[in-house]
């Protein structure tokens, strides 16, 4: 199991890891679209295997799905067509101004923007693609959840699923390193057929809401709603007609924000 990271760049592992037979990121995203009267064109950054973009699109929208990402990309091509899709860092991409209606970001990709200039520079590319009065449309972890309270991060989580007629272990272990308001993740992956073990590593950035309302709103954003839930991977699960519970102690967070004045 040689590998940069294991799930991302085998992408039927991680939907066999992931699975969301119900599509409910999709349907909580178009769900909210269709809610604030979103136009028709959608960018999907970070879109992954290509589950929620193809969702979309089988809603009748016009769908860009865009990842870092090479394997990714190829794997939703094949297995979730429909979507345009395009490699870019969300970090800072530029797919052209103006054309997009909404731009989507889920499952905590935003947070990959570790530092304050990283989360800046991808809200501004978000502005730039799109429209005025476009949307942007997010759901994350809750920074606050974990700076507020790290003992919520518990023992090493143990998961066993079997691929292929491979059966994966995987150890994880979370890490609040509160003075760069990191999240970071070490993941032990050994599997039955002989594979030496593999560790991965990664971080995510803890963004408290506060935050969040003050990067979005300075980028040029109208902030429409925030909250930690009803969503996608929120209990009980979200349905259509949900309502927002309107607090954000919560462990997810949601982000519906308006396009307005021009970015500086």
């Amino acid at each position: 199991m040689n590998h940069r990271n294991l799930l991302t760049d085998n992408p039927a592992l991680y939907e066999t890891r992931f699975p969301d037979p119900e599509r409910l990121a999709g349907r909580w995203t178009e769900d909210r679209l269709r809610g604030h009267g979103c136009g028709a064109r959608v960018l999907d950054i970070g879109c992954g295997t290509g589950r929620d973009a193809a969702h979309l699109h089988a809603a009748g929208r016009t769908v860009t799905g865009a990842d870092l990402s090479d394997a990714m990309l190829r794997y939703a091509a094949r297995h979730h067509p429909g979507p345009r899709y395009v490699h870019a860092d969300l970090r800072r991409f530029d797919l052209g101004a103006g054309n997009f209606d909404a731009v989507v970001c889920l499952d905590s990709a935003l947070l990959y923007c570790r530092t304050d200039a990283e989360l800046d520079s991808c809200l501004a590319s978000c502005h730039r693609a799109l429209a005025p009065g476009g949307l942007l449309v997010a759901e994350m972890r809750n920074g606050a959840y974990f700076l507020d309270g790290a003992g919520t991060l518990g023992g090493p989580a143990v998961h066993t699923f079997t691929h292929d007629g491979v059966t994966y272990r995987s150890v994880t272990r979370l890490r609040v390193d509160a003075a760069p308001r990191l999240l970071h993740r070490s993941r032990t992956w050994t599997t039955d057929d002989g594979s030496p073990p593999v560790e991965q590593r990664s971080a995510w950035r803890l963004l408290p809401p506060p935050e969040l309302r003050r990067a979005v709103t300075a980028a040029g954003f109208e902030v429409l709603a925030l909250h930690d839930g009803p969503g996608p991977r929120t209990e009980p699960a979200w349905r259509e007609g949900a309502t927002p519970a309107g607090t954000t102690t919560g462990d997810r967070l949601h982000l519906i924000a308006r396009r307005t004045a021009p970015h500086a």
